[in-house]
């Protein structure tokens, strides 16, 4: 097993060639990096620059453990809009397969597209709550949304890759057993997941039972901590999930992958130059804090993994 760290909390926006540096020289072995909207795939990932943010990896000695995309609304009611979502999916796939990762990665989808009020809002206001019209027909949609995914999976698997579904509040798949229905469903052997404990504690999941019932699907993991009440980012140790339970259920299933230690909300993160729903202010790259946040975290998971009989690479 690998422990990795995702570019955004040290360079939330391109280029990421110093971020990559930065993760190696923190001692992790593992690495993602991300599209965060679909122009990317011209103004940055062009061939030229992946070649060079390959040099980059394999100079380095570190994994591309996943390509993380953006690309649309795959559970759009609008089927012109499923369709350029799930086109757009493919070139991002043919980027990370271009870039050397055997995964690539979205979260899940809003119903209909629909957005929802941010989770770490829910403390803040006296009503939370999301308006729909009365007459969406859920069924169908849902279908909809499993056709998309099947055809994504389908291309991702034709190129050689696997394609992990991060799980996340409010959409579908927002907990352990939404995205097993989901991944039955599609019934393509790509298509697993990526873990956010984050996301699925809030929403009631015990991490350590995710773990087991995801067993053979669990393709990647991100890995941060928060208390229970919303789906913040922290350091593992600053929350209330139970991360010796996590790395037992690991060496339980035989989990052989990249656990990537995603924080986005601690002291000095970086958060770009736009605006970006969080407690912290942005920064274009981030502080001396967050290096130290992921060395305390690194050393402390090793521990755990360890004493659990995981082997660490």
């Amino acid at each position: 097993m690998r422990f990795g760290a995702p570019v955004w909390p040290f360079k939330w926006e391109e280029p990421y060639d110093g971020a990559i540096r930065r993760i190696r020289g923190l001692g992790f072995t593992a690495v993602e990096l991300i599209g965060w909207k679909a122009t990317t795939l011209d103004s940055y990932y062009t061939s030229q620059t992946i070649k060079e943010l390959r040099a980059v990896l394999d100079g380095e000695g570190i994994l591309l453990s996943q390509f993380v995309a953006n690309p649309g609304e795959l559970a759009s009611g609008d089927a012109a809009e499923r369709a350029k979502a799930v086109e757009t999916f493919k070139r991002f796939a043919d980027a990370g397969a271009e870039l050397g990762t055997k995964i690539v990665n979205t979260v899940t989808h809003f119903p209909f597209g629909i957005k929802n009020p941010a989770m770490v809002d829910r403390a803040m206001v006296q009503e939370f709550t999301v308006e729909v019209p009365g007459d969406l027909d859920w069924n169908q949609n849902w279908l909809d949304y499993v056709d998309a995914i099947r055809q994504c999976a389908q291309y991702a698997e034709s190129v050689g890759l696997k394609y992990s579904l991060e799980m996340h509040p409010f959409r579908y798949a927002s907990a352990t057993e939404g995205l097993l229905r989901l991944i039955e469903a599609v019934d393509n052997p790509a298509l697993g997941a990526n873990f956010d404990p984050s996301h699925t504690f809030p929403n009631g999941d015990f991490t350590n039972v995710s773990i087991y019932k995801l067993a053979h699907r669990l393709w990647h993991c991100d890995f941060s901590d928060n208390d229970g009440t919303n789906n913040m980012h922290y350091r593992p140790g600053k929350g209330k999930i139970d991360w010796a339970s996590a790395m037992k259920a690991l060496k339980d299933i035989g989990y052989d992958g990249v656990v990537s230690l995603e924080f986005e909300d601690i002291p000095g993160v970086s958060r770009g130059v736009r605006p970006q729903a969080g407690a912290y202010e942005p920064n274009v790259e981030a502080t001396a804090n967050v290096d130290r946040e992921y060395k305390i975290a690194l050393e402390y998971l090793t521990g755990l993994a360890q004493d659990a009989g995981l082997t660490v690479e």
